[in-house]
């Protein structure tokens, strides 16, 4: 069973067992302060062990007057105009411990090394033997199938077809990459409209099929397309041990911004996640 989505006031969030925590998702300034001893009634309700908020600079007072901290940070997030910060309170010391500080540190490490290499455009090249395209709601079951494939959990329903279909006609466009009629390579932008940002997320890739740079290849035409569509801000919340990921963003340009201690149940378990952006402008 997964999180729900529901609204406080004006305001989005994603609660459930599954992940242990609120995500406070899109935040209406409106609902500040009141908002933040909700969401703390509903922690200690439901008991879960961290609230983890989204929210601008401007309502960053209240919540860190409120027992909130800082994990990370992303410039000019809404409209171009106004910081994004990531903020969390935790309810379990052991929760807001990471336990996997040394991999964290190598896998960054490994990640800061590829800034050196060749930015996007350059050598990013996709054999003839792969179709590239954008997916369509038909293509649901194979791309449900492929995340199967990849993830032993994840924070959203995407082995859902139904749910990546309502996606689809939404706010979110996924690129695929094929062989004959294979799905083996999956990404998607999940588009904040109003706020012109954009989440680059869900990259799969076929177990048989790693090593290509598949991911890099995804991320490079996803660039392009939201400079297309005049989004100002990318981001990502990727796994912090994913070498291949998090090399991915570096190399893409991205910035990382923080870590996001013990956040999201993928894989399997809870993991902390690490925050990569770019501008697009």
């Amino acid at each position: 069973m997964h999180d729900i989505m529901t609204k406080i006031n004006n305001s989005t969030i994603q609660h459930g067992l599954r992940n242990n925590r609120i995500y406070l998702m899109h935040l209406n300034k409106k609902d500040v302060p009141e908002i933040i001893f909700e969401l703390d009634d509903l922690a200690k309700k439901n008991s879960y062990t961290k609230i983890f908020a989204k929210i601008p600079y401007s309502s960053l007072r209240a919540f860190l007057k409120n027992g909130f901290g800082i994990e990370a940070t992303i410039p000019h997030f809404f409209q171009g105009k106004e910081d994004c910060i990531f903020a969390s309170k935790y309810f379990d010391v052991k929760r807001s411990c990471t336990n996997n500080a040394d991999l964290n540190k190598k896998v960054l490490e490994n990640a800061f090394m590829k800034v050196k290499l060749p930015l996007e455009g350059e050598n990013v090249f996709l054999d003839n033997a792969f179709l590239f395209r954008k997916s369509v709601p038909g293509d649901a079951l194979q791309m449900t199938k492929l995340y199967s494939q990849v993830f032993d959990s994840y924070p959203f329903p995407i082995f859902d077809p139904q749910y990546i279909k309502q996606t689809m006609i939404s706010n979110v466009i996924y690129f695929g990459i094929w062989k004959e009629s294979e799905l083996i390579a999956l990404s998607s932008c999940e588009m904040d409209l109003e706020n012109k940002n954009v989440e680059m997320t869900d990259f799969a890739v076929h177990p048989e099929y790693r090593g290509y740079n598949f991911s890099y290849f995804l991320l490079t035409q996803m660039n392009k397309e939201m400079q297309k569509l005049q989004f100002k801000t990318a981001y990502t919340i990727a796994r912090s041990i994913s070498y291949g990921m998090n090399a991915t963003f570096a190399k893409s340009g991205y910035t990382f911004s923080g870590t996001l201690v013990n956040n999201t149940q993928i894989g399997g378990k809870i993991e902390d996640m690490n925050v990569w952006y770019k501008s697009l402008q």
